[in-house]
Formats: structure tokens, sequence, C-alpha cells
């Protein structure tokens, strides 16, 4: 390549080829995360990540936190150490998937219709692969970060981050020492407005989470008599409740700000009475964004008695809640009143909603970077429905945002391959995706 080439574009243009070899390579090292600690863990990818890293000159440190439950973390310094820091984050897990069910074997990485196949394709090795890329060959040409980088390959984040982020926050703060904001997954990626326009999707909120078990206590006894205090029964109700209860829309300042955003897109007026209807034009994201608008609460296991003919003492229920930024207390006042006094409440796993302002410098550069690339490119804030490690390293006052680039074909249901089946990126979204990054890194 021409020497009169500048150095960021060689650099994009080397790690472009090397970041699908790297997301093959992850995408075949099965980090399945049952929630129990009965998967393979992430010790066999957090070693290959590693050993990457050491490559080039970096000195990773590796964490287990449960036996396979590993994480690793590394720090890149930057021109200028006397600025905060940033985070760049991904995690290393991945849900199950079964096999039958997929087109392609879900850990083998294969490279079809130009996309590369697999669990973790975009849930997120993909980004993984990106950072490895983009620091690999920066740091081969000498080529410095503006500030202090932390690369962070976590576990667990697909059972909320126990063993990850979170254990790492709780047990290792220091390496964090200096950072003030975070970059990772969900956000970054292309709805397509028409042949000139994208918009590319920021994630800077993100709904609380409340994964809650239910359970109602009453009199065991022998199935063939009046049974009035009847645990099951009383469950049941409670989980109706909630499962019909259907919560008002609340228009967050984010939530607001991107169908704002998507209707001026469109040359239509936003009707802030009729957010549905601006949600339904939305295809592939409209269930994503849809869940959004409101509190969720959805009974997802149910568990009493062992026999039919005994009337168990005990019955549980679990309910996946998601709660919107500032709304907790609400959120909650709800539920208990929907489950009435005779069930108990109890948290599986508890974690906060987050909300970060747009337009600071962080979210400029990125839509800087993204124009670079995609002069049809137009930044937006939007809100996660699910969760992210971002809110483990919350607790240490630490900003975070969604950007794990990606130019995406119209027609492709993104959103609905995030623990879906036949999970898959396109090829050249990665290569975009790198060569964002970089820029983004040159500037953040």
């Amino acid at each position: 390549m021409s020497d009169l080439v500048p150095a960021a574009n060689r650099a994009a243009h080397d790690a472009e080829h090397e970041v699908v070899d790297l997301c093959r390579d992850l995408l075949r090292i099965d980090t399945s995360n049952p929630g129990d600690h009965s998967g393979p863990g992430e010790r066999a990818a957090a070693e290959y990540v590693a050993e990457k890293l050491a490559e080039v000159g970096l000195e990773p440190q590796v964490f287990e936190s449960h036996p396979k439950r590993t994480s690793v973390v590394a720090r890149i310094a930057g021109e200028d150490p006397g600025r905060d820091a940033l985070i760049l984050h991904g995690h290393l897990d991945v849900v199950p998937a079964n096999g039958a069910d997929w087109r392609v074997d879900p850990f083998s990485g294969e490279i079809e219709d130009g996309c590369l196949w697999g669990r973790g394709a975009v849930d997120m090795k993909d980004m993984d692969a990106m950072i490895l890329a983009v620091v690999r060959q920066r740091l081969r040409e000498g080529r410095k970060p503006p500030r202090d980088v932390v690369l962070a390959f976590l576990a667990d984040e697909e059972a909320g981050g126990k063993w990850g982020a979170g254990w790492l926050v709780n047990n290792h703060p220091e390496l964090f020492e200096g950072v003030t904001e975070a970059v990772g997954e969900v956000g970054g990626f292309s709805y397509t407005v028409d042949d000139d326009l994208r918009l590319y999707m920021i994630e800077t909120a993100e709904k609380g989470l409340a994964w809650m078990r239910l359970v109602a206590e009453g009199r065991a006894g022998h199935g063939s008599m009046v049974a009035r205090d009847n645990a099951v029964t009383e469950l049941a109700a409670a989980v109706t409740r909630i499962g019909q209860h259907e919560f008002p829309i609340q228009l967050t300042k984010t939530v607001r700000t991107f169908l704002e955003e998507v209707c001026a897109a469109k040359g239509v007026p936003f009707d802030p009475h009729d957010a549905e209807s601006v949600v339904a034009g939305l295809e592939s994201i409209a269930k994503m964004v849809g869940a959004t608008l409101r509190h969720t609460a959805n009974p997802t296991v149910l568990d009493a008695g062992y026999k039919a003919n005994v009337i168990p003492q005990t019955a549980t229920a679990q309910v996946d809640g998601r709660f919107l930024p500032g709304l907790e207390d609400e959120y909650f006042a709800t539920i208990d009143e929907l489950i009435g006094p005779n069930v108990r409440r109890e948290f599986i796993h508890h974690d906060v909603a987050l909300e970060s302002d747009f337009g600071g410098a962080l979210t400029t550069a990125m839509a800087d970077a993204l124009r670079a690339e995609d002069p049809g490119a137009r930044a937006v804030p939007y809100c996660l429905s699910g969760g992210t490690d971002a809110k483990s390293f919350s607790r240490l006052g630490i900003k975070g945002y969604g950007f794990a680039p990606l130019r995406l074909p119209a027609e492709l249901d993104f959103a609905g391959m995030f623990h879906g089946i036949d999970e898959r990126v396109p090829v050249d979204g990665l290569k975009f995706g790198v060569r964002v990054l970089d820029r983004f890194l040159d500037v953040s």
C-alpha cells in the first residue's frame, strides 16, 4: 500500500482482514451461559483474547471469579495520561443455542450469504473481534489513543454479570481508576430510512432489571378435600394479574428524542399521544423500541406440587421485569399491588436503569466517525429494553454508552437475532465497524 495513504486508513484496512478471522475463532469457542455454572464457561475464550493482546505488547490480566468464569482486562496508555480514561468492553459469554433449530451449526463460524453465522455473532463476539482487530493493528503501528483505554472482555453478562463486570467492580475497582466513560453493546447499528439516510442508534439509556420470584404459601393437604387456602390458586391469580396488566406509556427523555428523530427523518410530525403509531412503522426494530415505551413484567416460570392428589404448601413463579429510568419506585408499587398481600416477592437479580445525556464529546466522536464512513449516517440516541454490563460500571460513576458500529442491510432483522436462531453478522458490517471504531479511538 502506498506510503501516501494515511496511517489510520492503512490500519483500518489491515484490521478489516483480521476481524473476520478473530470473530470466527471466537464463535467456534462455545461459551454458552445457562446461568447456573453448568456451561463451559469463558476460560478458553479469555485465554484466546489474552494471547492476542499479549502478542502486541499488552500485559492482560486474567481473572477467574468462579471455576471457568473468566474475564480479561488490559490497559493501553494514551498520549495524555492526565485525561479521563475510557473503557471498551464486551462480554465473552453467549446464551445457549439448540443446533437442531439452526440453518448452520451455531458454533461453526460458517460464512454464508455474505454473513458470518454463529451464536454470539451479534451478541457480542462481533464487537469483541472489532476491538481486538483495531487494538492489535494500532499497537503494531505504535499509534496510541488520545487517552488511556481500558479493555475489558467479560464473563457472565448473559446472566446479569455477577461473575464478570459485577465481580470486577466489587473486587478490583483499581482496574478502572480514572475511567469516566464506557463503550460497549448494544448500539451503533443502522436503521435504514431511505437510500440516502440511515439512523445509527447509540444506546444512551437502558431499562432497569428485576428478575423476580413470587412465592405463595398455603396449607398442604389431600387433593380430594375442600381447600380454600391453596398456594397454587393464590399464585395463579397473582401471575394472571401481572401477565394481563398493561402499563401506561411513559416517554422518557431518550425515548422521546429517538421518536422525534425518526419522525423528522421520515418527514412526518411527531404526536407524543400516538407514540405506538411511530413505533409500528419501524419494522424490524419495532419490538425493541416498543418495549421502551412502558414498564414490562412477563411471567416466565411456574413451579408447584409433585402429585395430582396432593395440595402443595408452596407455589412459586418467576417474572422478568424491566422498568424505565427514573421510575423504579413507581414500578414496584404497581407490582406489589398486582401480586396482592398473600404473595411474597423476592429478587433473583435486580439492577438499575440508566440514562446518560446525548450530545457530549463522546457521542460527537461517534457521530463524526460514522459520517466519515457513511455520508448518509445520522447518530441518534435510543433506550435499550434489556440490560448490559454498563450497569455494573455505573456503580463506579462511569457513564455507559452502546456503540458497536455496524452498517446493516435494510432487510436484515438485526434485532430479532439477539438470543434468536440463525444469528449472523454481515462480513461487510464487521469491516465497516473496524473502520469506524478506529476513527472513533483517534478522536474520543
